[in-house]
């Protein structure tokens, strides 16, 4: 009898972990982009370099993880001498810290369907602080988009020091494709 219930166990076990996924996070279908005024104009940058996991199964938010990293070297803003200039200590010293890494908390359903919040740590320069905001998921072309934007105070990770030019809010927006 214990052998019986131990089969039935580990076959409910089995079929429990072959249901979680475990994505990994490409460029191909991503984005991940940011918007900060500067000199009083909105302009914007991509990162990408996109690694980690997302263990992710539709049917049961209780194993939802994120641990993604970007490549902070790929800052491109449409313009080579600004991104030589960002990668550079006073902003992203990506020489130091080449890595920017966020790692999930908690996450939850709202009230909204389809709606989730993600509580993450987001380390940049070695700073760490966290971050909450709402995103989606979408089923696509055999993996999953999830989509969410969050405000962030670039100072609080010590990119940029004080400015009169550039403004210490930005928007980022984000498009991740995982499959």
């Amino acid at each position: 009898m214990k052998k019986l219930i131990y089969s039935v166990f580990l076959l409910f076990s089995m079929n429990a972990l072959n249901a979680q996924a475990i994505l990994t996070p490409t460029d191909e279908g991503s984005k991940v982009h940011f918007i900060i005024k500067n000199f009083g104009i909105k302009t914007g940058g991509d990162l990408t370099g996109l690694k980690g996991t997302i263990k992710f199964d539709p049917k049961n938010i209780l194993i939802w993880a994120f641990d993604v990293t970007l490549d902070a070297s790929t800052i491109d803003t449409d313009n080579g001498s600004r991104d030589g200039h960002l990668r550079k200590a006073e902003y992203f010293d990506v020489a130091k810290y080449p890595i920017i890494h966020m790692v999930s908390t908690k996450i939850q359903a709202t009230d909204k369907p389809g709606i989730y919040l993600l509580n993450a740590n987001l380390t940049i320069k070695g700073i760490t602080k966290p971050v909450s905001f709402t995103f989606k998921v979408n089923n696509i072309n055999k993996g999953y988009l999830f989509t969410g934007e969050f405000p962030m105070n670039r100072r609080d990770f010590n990119v940029g020091g004080s400015s009169i030019s550039l403004a210490d809010n930005l928007k980022v927006a984000l498009s991740i494709f995982a499959k």
